[in-house]
């Protein structure tokens, strides 16, 4: 830390949280982890020995590719960096599906069990790396008959189905890249990404199961393709069999176009930065972000951090209780397992439904050994109590994960002592639909503090910068990346200027995450929040998630949202909106609790003017809270585009509230 300056709390972001609680790993974890066999390998012996040596990238990240990686044509340089544009393993010929699936096919992985899916009405259908191997293979050769082959863009608008892996493993054989469009979506927001990336093929299904109701799926890809002229043909996996429109010429049964195809296909060998997919992330300015991803980079970054946080074994069972409509999806589901010849475990439906304890019964009938969701999961579970989890017999898990936005440290501490029962590391990871893969993370060797995303993962070159641009420790400031990655970013689909602007533009030749964070004085991260929730209290800089946290840590609060409002006196005033526990009634006199709370948690300066009670915050599809959506409901401005909300009703009990 010798060259990074020592700031004073008040010419930053305020640290008002403290969180002094440290547990240490079980020692038979970590002493067995994948990354003290690879750290004792190189004859490396501490944790900061191991983060000091891979700051050398180009060393690390080669030993990576080489261990995990099998190219068609090894690569001739390991990085050609001209910032912001990186081109890794350059020279190299590659297929992500090669390590995916096909080089499974002459070792044991081929009959391992890749997915054990369970359908919301309950039936589970095991598919083994064999039965994705042929089912891919005769997808991927349907889709070369209708004239779809390599830099084409293909549209998947599919639930939490084996088949849209199976849709996305295709498309990147044939060198099609594709495009992932949450089945929540509306089918404006869905016609507004295909004509993005001018659409050739969109694959989608008939109906899915969610809370008890057959989902419509294609008469929603309808309606966005009346407004996307690209999209030649649509291909319709048929869930339930429910009756639905149909337009001849243009649409086709999955099961029809692929029935009498071979399942052998050949795999197209790709330049190692070849475009694998593009996944459309929400701007500030209402236009989605088409974020690019590439073959070979991601696909070193995605194997080499899942098998070392997440220490998967051969034995393990995986779930990632993601929707793989997001990157943590693509990453964590489909690509990052899959390499690694892991079994996974894929649900279709709502977390609880029909019962609150369908997660916990689910873990224990399929032995899930490592769990990895988000806080508002983690949130709405602490909510229903913890006799749902305590009912079943969880012991097969040995770690647990969280990811989405920073998890509360009570949230943390309950996820810990009821689920992973005080014996299962939780692994806090902080990274981004940009990142491609995780960058700051504990290790199954990391000391945790409950709320932090420790130190960045090995390879990542994290920091805080101040405003003019200095890296800073104890006080919160701009989260950067100081050096490239090789699952970051290939720029913004058809929009180069934009991603050197948003990206890139405020510190030379360095990432700017949006996230502000403080590094602790044992080199911890601390994420506070984005950049622009940071909230001015009377001239004290405040990040909310510190005062949400406050909150949450109210035996009776279950989750908070908290905007600052314009106040002529101090700037802003704090509004919170509070979730309660089941069971607890709102009341004058438990809003005036949870104000002295605040003020004994974590200052007085905190306290917020407002507390409102509500069912639920308005919250993305992905479980992040959308504190743009309720400071614009709360000020009385206009809201803007609600289409990636998960619960559009909770903007308008936010109204109701205030």
């Amino acid at each position: 830390m010798a060259e990074e300056k020592i700031v004073k709390e008040k010419e930053d972001i305020q640290v008002l949280l403290t969180e002094k609680r440290v547990f240490e790993p079980p020692a038979d974890l970590a002493a067995n982890s994948n990354v003290k066999a690879w750290m004792d390998k190189h004859g490396i012996k501490t944790l900061d020995e191991l983060l000091e040596k891979t700051q050398d990238i180009e060393w690390f990240w080669k030993e990576m590719a080489d261990e995990l990686l099998d190219f068609y044509k090894p690569y001739d340089k390991v990085l050609d960096w001209d910032a912001p544009w990186a081109k890794w393993f350059v020279g190299g010929e590659y297929n992500i599906v090669h390590d995916a699936l096909d080089k499974h096919m002459k070792t044991a992985v081929k009959d391992k069990v890749c997915f054990r899916f369970e359908g919301e009405p309950g039936e589970i259908k095991e598919w083994t790396y064999a039965d994705m191997y042929r089912e891919v293979n005769k997808l991927a050769n349907a889709m070369r008959k209708l004239g779809v082959g390599k830099g084409d863009r293909v549209g998947l608008y599919m639930p939490m189905l084996v088949e849209l892996p199976v849709a996305m493993l295709a498309c990147a054989k044939i060198g099609a890249i594709h495009s992932v469009v949450f089945s929540g979506f509306s089918a404006t927001a869905l016609a507004e990404r295909l004509n993005d990336c001018d659409t050739k093929l969109l694959i989608t299904c008939d109906h899915f199961w969610r809370r008890g109701n057959k989902v419509a799926l294609k008469p929603q890809a309808d309606d966005a393709m009346k407004l996307s002229p690209t999209v030649e043909h649509c291909i319709v996996y048929k869930r339930t069999g429910d009756e639905v429109p149909w337009t001849e010429g243009r649409d086709l049964w999955w099961h029809e176009i692929t029935a009498d195809q071979p399942g052998e296909c050949e795999t197209e060998k790709l330049d190692a930065n070849d475009l694998l997919y593009i996944l459309y992330t929400s701007g500030t300015t209402g236009h989605p972000k088409g974020i690019q991803h590439a073959h070979a980079g991601y696909a070193v970054g995605t194997a080499a951090t899942l098998k070392w946080v997440f220490d998967l074994k051969e034995d393990d069972v995986w779930w990632c209780a993601a929707d793989i409509g997001w990157v943590t999806g693509h990453s964590y589901i489909v690509y990052g397992p899959m390499i690694l010849g892991a079994t996974s475990v894929l649900y279709e439906g709502a977390p609880a439904f029909p019962e609150a304890d369908r997660w916990w019964d689910m873990i224990e009938k399929h032995k899930v050994s490592v769990l990895y969701t988000s806080p508002t999961a983690v949130r709405a579970h602490m909510r229903l109590g913890e006799d749902h989890p305590n009912k079943h017999d969880m012991k097969t898990l040995r770690l647990l994960g969280s990811v989405g936005e920073p998890i509360n440290p009570e949230a943390w501490m309950w996820y810990h002592k009821f689920v992973g029962k005080d014996n299962c590391p939780i692994m806090d990871t902080w990274w981004q639909t940009e990142t491609g893969h995780f960058m700051i993370t504990p290790l199954p060797i990391t000391s945790l503090k409950p709320g932090t995303a420790t130190h960045p993962f090995p390879g990542i070159a994290a920091k805080v910068y101040n405003e003019e641009g200095e890296p800073i420790t104890g006080a919160g400031g701009h989260l950067v990346i100081e050096k490239p990655w090789p699952g970051m970013l290939r720029g913004l689909y058809k929009n180069p200027d934009r991603y050197k602007d948003v990206y890139w533009s405020r510190f030379k030749d360095t990432y700017l995450a949006g996230d502000v964070t403080r590094m602790d004085e044992d080199g911890y991260f601390w994420i506070q929040g984005r950049a622009d929730d940071v909230l001015n209290v009377a001239g004290h800089r405040i990040g909310n998630s510190e005062v949400e946290s406050a909150l949450v840590s109210h035996p009776k609060v279950a989750e908070s949202a908290v905007i600052g409002k314009p106040h002529e006196l101090k700037g802003e005033s704090l509004c919170a909106f509070v979730v309660l526990m089941q069971g607890v009634e709102p009341s004058d006199e438990l809003r005036a609790e949870l104000r002295e709370h605040v003020g004994v948690e974590i200052g007085k300066i905190a306290r917020p003017d407002e507390i409102w009670f509500v069912h639920d915050v308005p919250k993305t599809r992905s479980g992040k809270i959308m504190r743009r959506v309720i400071r614009a409901k709360a000020v009385g401005e206009k809201v803007g585009d609600t289409s990636t909300l998960a619960n559009p009703e909770a903007v308008e009990e936010i109204g109701k509230a205030h």
